[in-house]
């Protein structure tokens, strides 16, 4: 683990991994005088009670994932994405199998970024694991469900991207008018169900 202070009342903690990434989330985010944590990949931005911080981070166990207390979120999935064909043959399977595989997996959002409300979610079914696409499209349509590599994630509105489409959804995932505007946050656990 490293420590990088932010500005003077910031500190990025960087990791080698997802799990710990959780690891340091979940010993953060309940202390007194967090102001904003926030996750990705390999980091965790942490503003506020700097002091505190770093004592809590003396103890974390970066080898285990935490114990989760996450809210469950259940997406409607239409599996009719232009890529579904394409994960079927780069798979080795069926496009039936492609869904049933991504329907009946449990995800977590691992961490949120590239755009408001779109969440990285961990639990891809090895299976399932591929490349992005070799050309990236101009405009992916908001809802499209989609995956890259480890990750699957729902677009929660139309942006650039290259990630190979699966299927829609009609679910509502960035409300800037929200009093909480993305729908997905990180240690959320997610279902798609075939609509």
């Amino acid at each position: 683990m490293f420590l990088r202070r932010c500005g003077p009342d910031a500190l990025l903690v960087e990791v080698g991994s997802l799990t710990e990434v959780a690891a340091v989330r979940a010993a953060l985010q309940d202390l007194d005088g967090i102001e904003e944590l926030v996750p990705a990949a390999r980091t965790v931005l942490v503003k506020g009670a700097l002091h505190d911080v770093r004592d809590a981070l003396k103890t974390v166990d970066l080898t285990r994932k935490p114990e989760s207390r996450s809210r469950e979120v259940t997406i409607p999935v239409v599996y009719d994405g232009p890529d579904l064909a394409l994960v079927a043959e780069t798979a080795g399977i069926t496009e039936d199998e492609v869904v049933k595989l991504h329907a009946e997996a449990t995800y977590e959002v691992a961490f949120c970024g590239f755009a408001p409300g779109f969440g990285y979610l961990t639990g891809l079914p090895p299976q399932l694991h591929q490349p992005r696409l070799d050309s990236p499209r101009t405009k992916v349509p908001q809802g499209s469900v989609g995956i890259a590599g480890e990750f699957t994630a729902a677009y929660p509105r139309a942006t650039p991207g290259g990630w190979r489409l699966l299927g829609r959804t009609e679910i509502t995932l960035f409300d800037p008018r929200a009093g909480q505007p993305a729908l997905l946050q990180p240690g959320d656990q997610v279902r798609f169900v075939v609509a």
